[in-house]
């Protein structure tokens, strides 16, 4: 599959412009905020639709309920705030009132992983995958990208009956692949193809992943790079067949080490091929207050250390 950098842009922008583009379609969509609209990038839709848009204030919880009331009534509430308060302020609610009631109700996840740096450890989500993940009836959603964070809004309207979650950065990132590559939830995209190894990575982690097989080409490991933007329900085919091929993988994500991408296709290779793994994240730890690159260092979240860990895992195949 095909891709290129086409620049940086912020996640956020995708997840605003692509919310903005699907209501087009559809207008029983409406738009919930709780005072962070800009920040958040549910501003793009609450400037070409104030009709369709309410203001909660600071409630998420509530917001939440007022979600479920709306898809009970045959609308499309899309949520949005940061994803400390999305996933973690408010999971009784959306439990209940939401994944319970199976209803089709959309949540922006903003301002996820250790990347949002400056705002200190008690904005960083590092554990709303997990929490989200384990929800029945929730889809789980972290695109690697602007452009596939456009996509995969659209996706989460058209595609899913149920609740969804999706998890977005606020620092610009690579802007890498193409509107044209299709976004089917629950099937991963094999970015680029390897025999010797297969790095599956989500969100920001995909860029750095592939930065990391490029070199890891020069020293001799042929490595797969799989983008694995749909966590629940994860392509259990794709990691079945990586397993066989590869025989080793290494996994990557903004997230703590338990609960996340690394234990959902941990859960996936122990059942059908067991292979050796490694699971690089956040090492069961808060972050920091810094800037994005110094923590993404700190932590092993870049290329280079993705490289180290891949040679390793590689040689005692």
């Amino acid at each position: 599959m095909k891709y290129s950098n086409l620049g940086s842009k912020a996640t956020c922008y995708g997840f605003g412009e692509g919310l903005k583009a699907i209501a087009e379609k559809h207008d029983n969509i409406i738009g919930l905020g709780s005072n962070i609209t800009s920040s958040v990038c549910i501003n793009f839709f609450t400037d070409a639709f104030p009709d369709r848009f309410y203001s909660l204030g600071i409630v998420e919880q509530n917001a939440v309920g007022v979600a479920a009331g709306l898809a009970l009534s045959g609308k499309i509430p899309v949520f949005a705030t940061y994803a400390v308060f999305a996933a973690l302020r408010t999971t009784d609610q959306i439990r209940i009132s939401l994944c319970y009631n199976n209803v089709h109700a959309i949540i922006g996840g903003a301002h996820a992983g250790i990347s949002v740096g400056p705002d200190d450890p008690t904005h960083q989500a590092l554990e709303d995958i997990a929490i989200m993940r384990v929800l029945p009836n929730m889809t789980v959603l972290s695109p690697c990208d602007a452009n596939q964070t456009h996509l995969a809004i659209a996706a989460a309207v058209e595609q899913v009956k149920g609740p969804v979650y999706i998890r977005y950065g606020r620092e610009a990132v690579p802007n890498f692949t193409s509107f044209d590559m299709p976004f089917e939830i629950g099937k991963a995209q094999t970015l680029r193809e390897g025999n010797d190894l297969t790095i599956i990575a989500t969100g920001h982690m995909v860029w750095e992943a592939l930065e990391a097989a490029k070199k890891l080409k020069e020293e001799g490991v042929d490595t797969r790079v799989v983008n694995m933007h749909t966590i629940k329900p994860i392509d259990k085919e794709t990691i079945i067949k990586a397993a066989q091929e590869t025989g080793a993988i290494l996994t990557v994500e903004e997230h703590q080490i338990h609960g996340g991408l690394g234990s959902a296709v941990a859960e996936v290779v122990s059942q059908h091929h067991p292979v050796r793994m490694k699971i690089m994240g956040m090492p069961d730890c808060f972050g920091e207050t810094g800037e994005p690159e110094e923590l993404l260092d700190k932590y092993w979240l870049t290329s280079k250390y993705i490289i180290g860990q891949s040679i390793q895992l590689f040689r005692r195949k």
